[in-house]
């Protein structure tokens, strides 16, 4: 009796996968044409609303200059998720040892994210110039709230009989947390994990948008003022395609890290 090979599963789940994107493809692939369809028919100028193919022409034409601002959209998405990763994951730890700073911080936390982004993005760029770090820090802003809420949340998700269990063998606190506290809280962390990722791409243009020398935010400016909405568009395509393969891997990551978790159509 032979076992299936490797390869054999590898395709059953891109056929899954491929059957599960089926309904979204077809729905983008009529969403395109309606939208091509009616600039054909109606006789609208490109200057007021471009045609699909319109822009998908001016942005291969355009690619050079499209990519040179991505690299520093991208680095300072991946620099301001990291801060927002780190700081989220050590103010969780702090708040669930010690319940008076959960107290103390979360209400804070709650009321920096009633800041109005467009009054707050301004006075960060003048406090810290032009360079990476404002950047880096309003998508940190924006991005640490739900990752924070997430770990908090699958904190106390934990089995209390296992926790009770980790207890009667002398286990400490952080040995309980590790053990228990921990695991418990990963699908918590990776869900929170995929709501912050689609956000920290629009954090970092908008950030550029408040003032940089480079990035798509400035590419999609200059655009606007330039009254060349194909470039402005192709510049949102990028974008888009930037968050989806972010949170792509990021499905990736919860994949390796948890390959016991089962997928969504397991689950049901």
């Amino acid at each position: 009796m032979t076992s299936p090979q490797p390869s054999d599963s590898h395709l059953s789940a891109l056929r899954a996968a491929l059957y599960r994107g089926f309904p979204a493809l077809l729905a983008g692939c009529a969403f395109l044409a309606a939208w091509e369809l009616y600039v054909d028919l109606s006789g609208i100028k490109p200057s007021i609303l471009p045609a699909p193919s319109r822009i998908v022409i001016q942005g291969w034409l355009a690619r050079e200059a499209l990519i040179s601002n991505t690299w520093p959209t991208l680095g300072a998405t991946l620099g301001g998720f990291a801060l927002s990763l780190a700081f989220a994951f050590t103010s969780s730890i702090l708040m669930d040892f010690m319940p008076f700073m959960r107290r103390a911080l979360l209400p804070i936390f709650i009321a920096s994210q009633t800041l109005p982004l467009v009054a707050i993005a301004p006075l960060v760029v003048l406090w810290f110039g032009f360079g990476l770090l404002p950047k880096i820090l309003l998508v940190a802003l924006v991005t640490f709230f739900p990752l924070l809420v997430a770990l908090l949340q699958g904190y106390e998700s934990t089995d209390r009989d296992i926790a009770e269990l980790l207890h009667s063998m002398k286990a400490s606190r952080w040995r309980v947390f590790r053990l228990a506290r921990l695991p418990s809280a990963l699908p918590y962390f990776f869900a929170g994990l995929r709501i912050s990722i689609t956000y920290a791409v629009v954090g970092a243009i908008f950030a550029e948008y408040a003032g940089a020398a480079s990035g798509l935010g400035i590419y999609i400016l200059n655009a606007k003022n330039n009254f060349r909405p194909d470039f402005v568009l192709a510049a949102v395509v990028v974008s888009a395609v930037l968050t989806l393969c972010l949170f792509g891997l990021t499905l990736l990551i919860e994949r390796l890290l948890m390959p016991w978790q089962p997928s969504g159509e397991r689950r049901r």
